[in-house]
């Protein structure tokens, strides 16, 4: 499944062969316009998923928006947990030097400074230390799987508050004794990553040192087994996936009728956007007009997905079912944005100085990485483009003569350089042709991804122009082909329904207006 880090091909499914044939089936009924037309005006579909409805709004109560927010952020979990393979649950570190942490500090400290004071009065108080070995007791006893009756018999047992408290009352309670069995037992459960921290433990010399140290040495194994179980449940999260979020979306739409909204105007600016091509090209001389074409839902939701390659998610929201990859497609986003700039400073410098440089894989994997890091973190608002290409200009030019030198060839004159510069400068100014160029390569290669058959394992070529970029390339266009493959066996009927409500709707007009007699 390609829910992991490596490489994975854009053709494999992701959960399972019978989800990719339910999106097939969703899908093939709209596919390139030749369904019946029973299948646009049948109820066949589900109410509450419809995007277009002559229903009044029902009142929505605040239980149910809850509801609705509840299944979201299960659904957002599972889905985290499925196809992040490295997601796992950390503790809320508070910073010490704030008000929380300081009032948390303070608080903490004052318990065991009790607790200190009540263990060295004479003769000592233990109430405060029994409770602390109760908690302990519940702890320990949460780690066991079912079938361990003999320790769990043997944890009740030592632990024991009813025989501490007796033990206590005539002052033979063995306080060190019971921490060190702790201690022991802590060894037996813990994962292979806290041995060391059980080390420190039994090295204590003070109890109370001990005792506090035990509870955060705990902590830390309650988020090991936390750990361990989101582990041990991804293989099922990631099988019943598609039919686990599908369940859950249908569940907030009936909650939330209006939870398609976004993801309805999303796929309907690329119907329009389709209809406008389509007849822009039925104008064009010599093009065939005896008969109206018609708009493919395949291509229309693909083009769908190519916008989010340029998605402003920082001002823009996104589809309601695409939430849950929000952050991996930013990401995407970003790093895609970073290659399209390295593309056209390589065709750049090619252009410029091909001639004198050919020859020199070296210095052009050299200026890719000086670019690369010159270029890292241009996502955040503080970045300054026009100061990094400028400076990426500058350095690509010492590399050049610095290469040229070492051969003894001539290097670059001021006026070549300056001229180099200047085109990298240029990049970001808005319309610019190398841009363009790239980012229309990029965008076909893409969508050749999202075109690619099931059946096809390998990868389409890279156009020309991104050859510098092609593995990095590669690796991107696996992880959108992937999020989108995923995305579409999940909310395949959502889609194909809004696009059956859009398309019948777009042809219907038509019809009406060829129709309709002309003055």
């Amino acid at each position: 499944m390609p829910f992991n880090d490596e490489k994975q091909c854009v053709g494999e499914d992701h959960p399972s062969d019978s989800d990719s044939s339910r999106f097939s089936e969703s899908m093939a009924s709209l596919s390139d316009y030749e369904c019946s037309r029973q299948s646009f005006t049948s109820d066949s579909s589900s109410k509450s998923s419809s995007p277009v409805s002559t229903s009044p709004p029902r009142v929505v109560t605040f239980d149910e928006v809850m509801t609705a927010a509840r299944n979201l952020s299960n659904m957002t979990l599972a889905h985290e947990i499925a196809v992040n393979e490295n997601f796992e649950l950390k503790q809320d570190a508070v910073p010490e030097n704030s008000l929380a942490g300081q009032v948390k500090h303070i608080v903490h400290q004052a318990f065991w400074d009790v607790l200190e004071s009540e263990l060295n009065a004479d003769p000592p108080e233990y109430e405060h230390a029994i409770k602390l070995f109760e908690e302990i007791r519940e702890i320990l006893l949460s780690f066991l799987t079912p079938g361990g009756n003999r320790l769990r018999n043997q944890i009740c047992e030592v632990l024991d508050t009813d025989l501490i408290r007796q033990q206590a009352e005539h002052s033979a309670v063995d306080i060190p004794g019971l921490a060190n069995y702790v201690i022991s037992t802590m060894g037996k459960l813990c994962a292979p990553v806290r041995d060391d921290d059980i080390r420190e433990l039994k090295a204590t010399g003070n109890i109370v040192e001990m005792l506090r140290q035990i509870f955060h040495v705990l902590d830390l194994m309650k988020m090991d087994m936390v750990n361990f179980t989101i582990k041990s449940i991804r293989p099922h999260l990631q099988r019943q996936l598609v039919e686990y979020e599908r369940t859950k979306f249908q569940e907030i739409l009936e909650e939330t009728p209006s939870a398609l909204d976004q993801t309805t105007e999303w796929i309907k600016e690329s119907v329009n956007e389709e209809l406008l091509s389509l007849s822009e090209s039925a104008l064009t001389p010599g093009a065939e007009n005896s008969s109206k074409p018609s708009l493919s839902p395949t291509v229309v939701l693909n083009n769908s997905y190519l916008k989010l390659l340029k998605w402003d998610y920082q001002k823009k929201d996104l589809p309601e079912t695409l939430v849950t990859d929000g952050a991996r497609l930013q990401e995407l986003t970003e790093k895609l944005n970073q290659l399209k700039i390295i593309a056209c400073l390589s065709l750049i410098t090619k252009n410029m100085v091909g001639a004198v440089t050919e020859g020199f894989p070296e210095l052009t994997n050299r200026l890719k990485r000086i670019s690369a890091v010159l270029l890292e973190g241009m996502n955040k608002q503080t970045f300054n483009l026009k100061e990094a290409l400028n400076s990426i200009g500058v350095q690509t030019c010492v590399e050049v003569n610095k290469t040229l030198t070492e051969r003894g060839l001539p290097t670059l004159n001021a006026e070549v350089q300056a001229n180099l510069i200047g085109q990298f400068s240029s990049i970001q100014e808005e319309d610019n042709s190398i841009w363009s160029l790239i980012d229309k390569r990029i965008q076909l290669y893409m969508k050749s991804l999202l075109c690619l058959p099931s059946s096809q394992k390998c990868m389409p070529p890279v156009p020309g122009g991104l050859t510098i970029i092609q593995q990095e390339l590669e690796a991107l266009g696996c992880q959108y082909a992937n999020i989108v493959n995923l995305n579409k066996q999940v909310y395949g009927p959502f889609y194909a329904n809004i696009l059956r409500k859009l398309l019948f709707i777009e042809e219907a007009v038509g019809k009406v207006n060829a129709s309709s007699p002309t003055n």
